[in-house]
């Protein structure tokens, strides 16, 4: 069973994932595509693929050794299934401050479901946006013939590609032996930025109705809003430092539980501090997102009135 594996990638993007195909090889075609714009990247190269069975993987993606086995092996065992990915991990090896980042990513108290993406869990067979990205999934190649990728929306592309091909009608599952090693960001202005855009992205993909339905994306941007009116709830009652008390209480005890689990404790001064950096940069996503979509949405009115 051949695979076309598609790699979106900056137009001066290095590509480390061509450094560990040895094993992969021969089974899959590679096809890199260049330019500012993962979806239309990606988009472009499925009308160049072929094959009844198109991935796609992320240019900082490295894959284990017998990804391409239990990628076959897989579509053999479950042919009612359209679409699957696995979790995208984040190497022993990597800097101290890229591992801090993804024991956070993969940490309930770091990104609640979407923690999914980047641990083992178990198979599922009925799973969602919370469970995969595009850094590592693969498509039987009818799910093209009624969705492609969002070329006016990204970063979040890749969750609202899944929504759209399970509104469509089309089987998505979780498998925990398709792997993938993913690149985290180097330093803290990356990781802002990467998690502040998927905050901003929400905002695009779907209306703050259809959010409220999944309260936990709203919980950074509550919690940030909190914070800013702090001061002034604190003057009229030290009451309202109990929720920052409650914070920083579960901050310390899922930094030490991640340190502990993943017996890395060189990262211990770095993980409370992350956490707070990636709830707050999604909140302050989300926050600017709306303010920009209804904002456009009041232009829009008073031009047409």
């Amino acid at each position: 069973m051949k695979i076309s594996a598609i790699i979106p990638a900056g137009l001066e993007s290095d590509l480390d994932i061509l450094n560990n195909l040895k094993d992969n090889k021969a089974d899959v075609n590679f096809i890199i595509e260049r330019g500012p714009n993962p979806s239309k990247n990606r988009n472009r190269g499925i009308k160049k693929t072929k094959t009844k069975f198109v991935a796609f993987l992320n240019a900082h993606t490295s894959l284990t050794e017998d990804w391409t086995k239990e990628v076959q092996t897989f579509f053999k065992e479950y042919p009612e299934i359209d679409i699957v990915g696995g979790p995208q991990l984040t190497s022993k090896e990597d800097p101290i401050f890229e591992r801090a980042s993804g024991y956070i990513l993969s940490s309930i108290f770091g990104t609640g479901e979407a923690r999914t993406r980047y641990k083992i869990k178990n198979l599922d067979l009925n799973a969602n946006e919370k469970h995969l990205t595009s850094a590592n999934l693969i498509c039987r190649r009818k799910v093209f013939n009624s969705v492609l990728f969002d070329e006016n929306l990204w970063p979040g592309e890749d969750p609202k590609f899944i929504d759209d091909a399970i509104k469509s009608g089309f089987r998505v599952a979780y498998s925990p032996n398709i792997r993938v090693y993913q690149k985290r960001r180097k330093n803290v202005s990356e990781l802002f930025k990467q998690v502040f855009n998927y905050g901003f992205t929400r905002t695009k993909k779907e209306g703050f109705l259809e959010t409220s339905k999944k309260p936990l994306f709203l919980v950074p941007s509550i919690f940030l809003l909190y914070l800013a009116v702090l001061p002034t709830l604190i003057s009229l009652n030290l009451i309202f430092l109990a929720p920052i008390l409650i914070y920083l209480s579960f901050n310390i005890l899922f930094s030490l539980f991640e340190i502990s689990k993943n017996k890395d404790p060189s990262a211990i001064f770095l993980m409370p501090f992350l956490f707070l950096v990636v709830h707050l940069s999604y909140g302050f996503g989300f926050i600017y997102g709306l303010i920009v979509k209804y904002s456009l949405k009041n232009d829009k009115g008073f031009k047409e009135s």
